[in-house]
């Protein structure tokens, strides 16, 4: 542990906050980042490490986080691909032109991830992205649709985006496991988190109000990240697959077919500038 360099974004609270204080005290050398300055720079200072600032509703910002990133670091043992939530009710669109859900939640990753890929096969490094459960309640309809300009509804943008999460491990996998990249994507559970900020009613109600107590703790909602971030892919957990509570579990069916991710992944990359 105390050799592996561990990028995890979305880390100034929630379970990448949680994460990261973990990983930090077990000897890994740990580089967080978030979109406010405020909150990430005193989580990084709370934890003695280094820091980068990037808002994911601007493309650009992750461009210059991937270069920033890429040109301090020969070597990223793990990137967590964690940053995310569910936005507001009203449907927002970036000035990128897509789906702010659908922009943070996916292409952000997506974008970083490829950006760093030189680096991470190199440094034979795992990619995890944090997923959720929502994913199976939604189907996308149109692969390629980044914009969901048609019967927009905030927890159905999450669910899509989430399940673009898994779409993007399966690819990554099949792409780059031979060149040294294991992946895996995740679900933390329902966590107690900032999650609802955005929100009103029963979304509001279920991470802000008296409920939230019952549901998991930022630490618990953590684990699994954690476990696919220190123990061997390959012997203790099998790249390409959707994980929850240590465990693979079958995610939506559309996730299952190769050809939705290959899409997506065409998709992505058109709209990211990739090649």
């Amino acid at each position: 542990m105390k050799e592996r360099t561990i990028v995890i974004t979305g880390a100034s609270d929630g379970i990448g906050r949680a994460a990261a204080t973990h990983l930090k005290s077990s000897g890994a050398n740990v580089i967080i980042t978030g979109r406010s300055r405020e909150k990430t720079k005193a989580v990084a200072e709370e934890l003695k490490v280094p820091y980068y600032i990037a808002d994911y509703s601007s493309l650009a910002e992750v461009r210059q986080l991937g270069s920033d990133l890429k040109g301090d670091y020969s070597t990223i043992d793990v990137l967590a691909n964690n940053a995310g939530g569910i936005m507001g009710s009203q449907r927002t669109v970036t000035d990128d032109g897509y789906d702010r859900a659908i922009q943070v939640n996916h292409l952000a990753g997506f974008l970083l991830t490829n950006i760093l890929l030189d680096t991470l096969c190199a440094s034979k490094a795992s990619v995890i992205n944090t997923s959720s459960a929502a994913q199976q309640f939604s189907g996308l309809t149109d692969l390629s649709d980044l914009k969901l300009d048609i019967g927009y509804s905030s927890m159905g943008a999450y669910g899509k985006s989430k399940l673009m999460n898994v779409l993007f491990t399966k690819e990554l996998h099949r792409r780059y496991n031979s060149l040294g990249i294991s992946a895996a994507a995740f679900h933390p559970g329902v966590v107690r988190t900032n999650f609802g900020e955005e929100f009103g009613g029963r979304t509001k109600l279920l991470y802000s109000g008296p409920i939230k107590y019952v549901l998991k703790t930022p630490e618990k909602g953590a684990d699994t990240l954690i476990w696919l971030a220190t123990s061997q892919p390959g012997k203790d957990w099998i790249p390409g697959e959707y994980y929850s509570k240590r465990h693979i579990k079958r995610p939506n069916r559309q996730a299952e077919d190769a050809e939705n991710a290959k899409i997506l992944w065409e998709a992505s990359s058109k709209a990211t500038g990739l090649p």
